[in-house]
């Protein structure tokens, strides 16, 4: 018998909860709710999730305390939820390493299939013994270094979550191609859907503060589509 996957759903909500709770197992996932941060915590050794949900306004610790902690020992992927629809709340969430942010209310069955893409792309990684081929792309002052995760600019190394390197080194693999939002989305977050493309603006702006435009090349918006990493050679 396959192992079915297992999803820890943290909100204080039991109402919310159950209603995730039932939809994740409809689709064969095993699930455990609990209401506080600090039951979240406990429950990453005994129930072992696959992955997290993760409301912001909890009891006690918040949701992104947890994070943090979560994030301190492990990989696990997170998917965070919130009322809170505020740019500095999605950037603070993704910043602190959520795997992806969901708007409340939200339609549960986007909710399963992010948490289907979301572990798909968890599952694809390469194992840490594995011996992945060096993703390295460099331009004048700029070496971006996926495999290692590590940007060095004008000499020095640039601290930057996984989300925003990725999409870097998405944008300058394909120098001068314009990408849409949607094609962002899809390659770096993992899933395809008709909603709030305000994500891929956000760590575009955090790109920008922290590279900026050099004489041969830049990050360019192409109004009304999208963006591209932009070489003058």
């Amino acid at each position: 018998m396959v192992n079915r996957q297992k999803i820890l759903i943290v909100d204080d909500d039991e109402n919310i909860a159950e209603l995730i709770s039932l939809y994740l197992t409809k689709e064969c996932f095993e699930t455990m709710i609990v209401n506080d941060g600090e039951s979240a915590l406990s429950a990453l050794s005994s129930f072992s999730p696959n992955l997290i949900l993760l409301d912001l306004m909890l009891p006690g610790i918040d949701g992104y305390q947890v994070c943090r902690e979560v994030r301190a020992k492990s990989s696990i992927p997170i998917i965070m939820l919130s009322a809170k629809g505020e740019v500095f709340d999605k950037v603070l969430g993704l910043e602190l390493g959520a795997d992806d942010y969901m708007e409340k209310p939200f339609d549960t069955k986007e909710l399963v299939a992010r948490v289907k893409a979301v572990l798909r792309r968890y599952k694809a990684a390469p194992a840490p013994e594995a011996k992945p081929d060096i993703k390295c792309v460099e331009y004048p002052d700029l070496v971006i270094n996926q495999t290692n995760y590590s940007v060095v600019y004008l000499g020095n190394t640039v601290d930057m979550p996984p989300k925003e390197l990725e999409l870097l080194y998405f944008l300058a693999s394909s120098p001068n191609h314009v990408f849409t939002r949607e094609q962002l989305l899809d390659q770096i977050w993992g899933y395809e859907y008709i909603g709030d493309t305000r994500t891929v603006d956000v760590h575009i702006k955090r790109l920008r503060e922290k590279i900026k435009d050099h004489s041969s090349w830049r990050i360019a918006t192409i109004w009304g589509i999208g963006y591209k990493f932009e070489f003058k050679g």
